[in-house]
């Protein structure tokens, strides 16, 4: 492992470097990696694993739109594509990437075929984490692994495409042949990722459940049509609103972010947005502290959890969720905004 100082912190992270593919290759040359669940991580992990010549089958339910996604993106019926319990028997390595929810249902189906010396792996501290909630608990006789890219599936593979990747933590939470960790760091150099650190299945899930709430996707939401309310309210047209809100964040300022830092695109701006910046952003901090605060408690007490398990167990749940999704799509700032990306030149 590498040792890198994170802003004063020492940290061992696995690079490309000193784990190459040929050695993620030999180390898992005899293993079959069966996916089960083709629906948001496992076609980018899937896919970047066969394109890395690692020995790949998908495990999905026939007459389902994701068993016709797997064919169309080249997995073969009877060949590389199975129903879930023939790719479960087949594979030695497990890769379970159903939904949080998706994981409780299948899980008494499932355990039967993980026999002694396999590897049950998940991209989601989840369902070990709260295995109370969940009744997801492996046997004693098998590796359980995790490998959490910190995105997407679609952005695992379009990186991969790109010829880059994305970071990805591991964590082992039970290594019963001796072989979890070269098991674990093998996959994750396989899917795409472009450095590990290492971790354990409760702070990753509960960082992951803070980071989604947060500012990944909760936060931003949240913060956006706050900014746009205001400039809606105070007589802004809906594409002066989106363009100061969302467009120039995403389009123009993230990516300077994203290449070289907060301080870097402060510095690529205007000296009048810089003062504003560094006048409001402690601000900002110290009116969303207390609420991140709460945020990370409600996780650490299970509540987000049984949240997540209440409400996406029930049988409508993806009515539901696509109704609350619609009211996102439809509200004004979004509309604005789906106008303001058919005009982007080149579109």
């Amino acid at each position: 492992m590498a040792t890198i100082n994170f802003g004063g912190v020492l940290e061992d992270v696995v690079t490309r470097e000193e784990f190459p593919m040929d050695k993620a290759r030999e180390v898992l040359k005899n293993e079959t990696i069966a996916i089960i669940g083709y629906g948001v991580q496992g076609p980018g992990q899937a896919l970047n694993l066969k394109d890395n010549g690692f020995n790949v089958i998908i495990g999905q339910r026939k007459n389902s739109k994701t068993w016709d996604k797997a064919v169309a993106d080249g997995w073969v019926p009877g060949q590389t594509l199975f129903e879930i319990e023939e790719a479960a028997q087949k594979g030695t390595i497990i890769q379970y990437l159903l939904s949080d929810a998706g994981q409780i249902t299948l899980w008494p189906t499932l355990k039967p075929f993980l026999t002694k010396g396999k590897a049950l792996y998940f991209s989601h501290g989840f369902g070990i984490t709260y295995k109370e909630q969940t009744n997801i608990i492996p046997p004693a006789d098998v590796d359980v692994i995790l490998v959490a890219p910190k995105g997407s599936g679609t952005s695992l593979r379009r990186l991969f495409l790109a010829g880059q990747g994305l970071n990805s933590s591991f964590a082992i939470f039970q290594d019963a042949t001796g072989k979890a960790r070269e098991r674990v760091i093998a996959l994750g150099i396989g899917v795409g990722s472009g450095y590990l650190f290492e971790t354990d299945f409760k702070k990753e899930v509960y960082s992951d459940l803070t980071g989604e709430r947060g500012t990944l996707m909760g936060a931003i939401q949240g913060i956006f049509a706050a900014q746009y309310q205001t400039l809606r309210s105070n007589g802004h047209s809906p594409s002066e609103a989106f363009n100061e809100t969302v467009e120039e964040l995403t389009q123009s300022l993230m990516p300077l972010v994203a290449e070289n830092g907060m301080d870097w695109m402060y510095a690529n701006c205007s000296t009048t947005a810089q003062r504003g910046a560094l006048d409001w952003w402690k601000k900002f901090k110290d009116a969303t502290q207390p609420v991140f605060d709460e945020l990370y408690a409600s996780v650490a007490a299970g509540k987000e959890a049984k949240r997540s398990i209440d409400s996406n167990g029930q049988v409508d749940y993806r009515d539901k969720l696509n109704k609350e999704l619609e009211e996102l799509r439809n509200s004004e700032m979004w509309q604005a905004g789906a106008a303001v990306r058919k005009l982007r030149p080149g579109k």
